[in-house]
């Protein structure tokens, strides 16, 4: 049985954990050979590989800071080495910081834009470079806080905003080029990250379960299925789409 992605080239970016790893692992197990990136975590980003190779995939574990230009010619440079082609990005690198208005700072501000807006737009711009005449697939990891913002989220909200429209706008720009440009927007997801910041068996937490209807949190395998999905050429008349995987969340407490 063919594998949707055979023959595909794919950047991963903050793929050593959490959503990023199952998405690197999800692509690679639909055939697509797999650059993962990753910002510090080295060991986290070899394992990742580690588990595609055993699979039976193709995998190289790239660093790169994407929230600098530095960062993303290393990124794409060793991408052009490694498999000399791209079909897919994968924009998963983030951060995530809650704040109240009046504890907001600059750096609080810059290290949320600079991440998760600037260095998707710039991991983006050097993709769109590379993509063959065939075009290619770009999907961005958006929030459901994009519009369901939450108290003390406003700098986190507005950069998952930002990915919503610059999503819409890529894919209009873009699409002469048969380049399609796409998000997901993952609900409240179990992760690393969810746990190292004390949000896992919190308030928060259960609030947001209560207020979902299938009455759970999400996992990092209910968000990647969906990603090769639209990196796929079954979603080859889809563009400028945020698709929410929240279990019917429509609102945070």
């Amino acid at each position: 049985m063919s594998k949707k992605l055979a023959g595909k080239v794919a950047v991963v970016t903050g793929a050593s954990k959490g959503i990023g790893a199952e998405i690197a692992l999800q692509l690679a197990r639909d055939g697509a050979k797999v650059v993962v990136n990753y910002s510090s975590s080295k060991a986290g980003a070899d394992k990742v590989v580690q588990e595609i190779v055993g699979q039976g995939g193709q995998a190289v574990a790239v660093q790169g800071d994407v929230s600098k230009q530095a960062g993303i010619d290393r990124l794409f440079h060793e991408t052009d080495k490694a498999y000399g082609r791209l079909d897919i990005l994968v924009n998963n690198a983030g951060v995530y910081e809650f704040a109240p208005l009046e504890s907001i700072t600059e750096e609080h501000y810059h290290k949320q834009f600079n991440l998760n807006v600037l260095g998707l737009l710039l991991a983006t711009q050097a993709a769109a470079k590379r993509f063959g005449k065939e075009g290619g697939s770009v999907v961005n990891l958006s929030s459901v806080v994009s519009d369901t913002a939450t108290a003390n989220g406003s700098v986190y909200a507005a950069t998952k905003a930002a990915v919503d429209s610059i999503t819409k706008s890529l894919a209009r720009e873009l699409g002469p080029k048969k380049i399609r440009v796409n998000a997901v927007g993952p609900g409240m997801v179990e992760t690393e990250g969810t746990h190292s910041t004390g949000i896992a068996g919190s308030d928060m937490e259960k609030g947001v379960k209560a207020a979902t209807p299938l009455g759970r949190i999400g996992k990092p395998a209910d968000i990647a299925p969906a990603v090769s999905f639209l990196a796929s050429d079954d979603a080859s008349w889809i563009s400028g789409e945020t698709l929410w995987i929240s279990g019917g969340l429509r609102y945070l407490p």
